[in-house]
């Protein structure tokens, strides 16, 4: 019985520190989105060329292939 409860908290804190990792990165791409969004500097008509730009740098470093929808798998 012993086995299972620490099979059951590895399991949990490796769930926790992964769920974590995601979090985290996902904020990290979505502030870079919200800099361009908020960055009065940037012509309104350049911020989505510059989102864009972000969208294919996260491409590239995953080699995933953005925006494909759970329905359309």
């Amino acid at each position: 019985m012993a086995t299972t409860a620490v099979s059951s908290d590895f399991i949990n804190i490796v769930a926790r520190e992964m769920s974590c990792g995601v979090e985290r990165a996902v904020a990290y791409w979505l502030a870079q989105i919200d800099q361009i969004v908020m960055n009065n500097e940037i012509a309104p008509s350049l911020k989505l060329s510059a989102i864009h730009e972000v969208l294919e740098h996260y491409e590239r470093l995953t080699g995933k292939k953005l925006l494909q929808f759970a329905c359309t798998q």
